[in-house]
């Protein structure tokens, strides 16, 4: 690994560590499956909960154990297999299943597109399913910083209310929790990463891909952080400033 190589990961996993310290998303004896879609948010999580499985047993003296899931959505992926063989250098067990979901999409179409909201519940579904089969107690997905902004800004936009996704959650129906080590980092960062580790990235066949309101927020948003640089950590701050919360609704009359 070289040297910038090495400053970048160095940078990542601190927060890592940062949002493990925060929301406690890994516990002793816990068996974490990471979700790998074959892009690069989620390859570069399996690559870096590998490497933080070490500093989590060195700093605190406790274990976990990973297993990368794939579900192959059938959606005319590239082939996963130059992934895989990367992934051959490290002792890190890797799951793939077929799956029906992209058949299940095209009989829900919502205006003529695939339902972005329902492919997201069917995967997230699919890699619950795999990781309890596996004995896993705990899902990671490679939601990162950026992302949590563009869900604030969406749920505001198209809501009416602010909110975003939870760095860990519990649910019920499965007894599983959902974590994501990558919430405190940025895209720019774990792409960074990829092209100096040279990870293989498997391009999505949604047709939806880029053409999104999610592509759009993201758009508006690199405008803004062109304009305003100061606003990306900030935004990402904001998420979790407590001392800073200010809000309508903290001055609202109980009764």
């Amino acid at each position: 690994m070289g040297y910038n190589t090495f400053m970048i990961m160095k940078k990542l996993l601190a927060q890592i560590r940062k949002a493990d310290q925060m929301f406690s998303l890994i516990e002793d004896g816990d068996k974490i499956a990471v979700g790998l879609s074959g892009g690069k948010d989620s390859s570069l999580l399996l690559y870096a909960m590998y490497l933080y499985h070490f500093l989590f047993e060195n700093t605190y003296h406790k274990k976990f154990e990973l297993v990368g899931i794939h579900i192959d959505l059938n959606f005319g992926e590239e082939d996963i297999n130059p992934l895989l063989d990367w992934f051959k250098q490290y002792p890190i067990e890797i799951y793939c299943e077929e799956s029906k979901i992209k058949d299940i999409l095209e009989l829900n179409l919502h205006n003529d597109r695939i339902d972005c909201s329902l492919c997201s519940t069917l995967k997230k579904g699919a890699v619950i399913k795999a990781a309890k089969k596996l004995g896993c107690n705990k899902v990671a997905f490679a939601h990162h910083g950026d992302d949590a902004v563009e869900t604030l800004v969406m749920n505001m936009i198209y809501g009416g209310r602010i909110a975003t996704f939870d760095p860990k959650m519990y649910l019920d129906h499965s007894d599983t929790t959902f974590i994501r080590p990558f919430c405190l980092s940025f895209e720019s960062d774990i792409a960074k990463a990829c092209r100096q580790l040279e990870i293989p990235i498997i391009k999505s066949g949604c047709p939806n891909d880029g053409y999104t309101k999610r592509q759009d927020i993201k758009e508006m948003l690199h405008k803004i952080y062109h304009e305003y640089p100061q606003a990306k950590e900030n935004f990402l701050l904001s998420l979790y400033n407590k001392e800073q919360f200010n809000l309508y609704m903290s001055k609202l009359d109980p009764k």
